[in-house]
């Protein structure tokens, strides 16, 4: 497998579990909202939601770098190599999935021919909106 194919692998690594981890984060702020309401206590549901919250916003925090990196790292952009090394590294505490994207992204991004693939990064076509018919 080329080093090409790999920094494609870790661009769609990095994006999927940055939607995992946004999803964990939505499913927990909605189960702990819910379990406020059903509870019908006015007090529950405040400190619950108030909890949802806080996790549902810590959660995104985490997810954005790292499908910022995954893009990134699709359109092969020195800068989405760096943040892409970065969220590795943070990602090896994250155990046992986190560990083993932050090893894999560590190995795969670091050497000499990881930067080779960066140096002609990939060119997105324009978007072309062509008007409406007329009536």
């Amino acid at each position: 497998m080329t080093k090409n194919e790999h920094v494609k692998i870790l661009g769609i690594l990095h994006i999927a579990r940055g939607v995992i981890v946004l999803l964990v984060g939505i499913a927990g702020f909605v189960v702990l909202t819910g379990i406020g309401v059903i509870s019908g206590d006015s007090t529950a549901f405040g400190v619950l939601g108030l909890i949802g919250t806080i996790g549902l916003a810590l959660m995104g925090l985490l997810a954005v770098p790292s499908v910022i990196a995954g893009i990134g790292l699709l359109m092969r952009k020195e800068w989405g190599r760096i943040v892409a090394i970065v969220v590795g590294i943070f990602s090896l505490i994250d155990i046992p999935f986190g560990t083993a994207l932050g090893v894999y992204t560590i190995w795969a991004l670091m050497d000499a021919e990881a930067r080779q693939v960066f140096e002609n990064p990939v060119t997105l076509p324009p978007i072309v909106v062509s008007p409406l018919p007329q009536a």
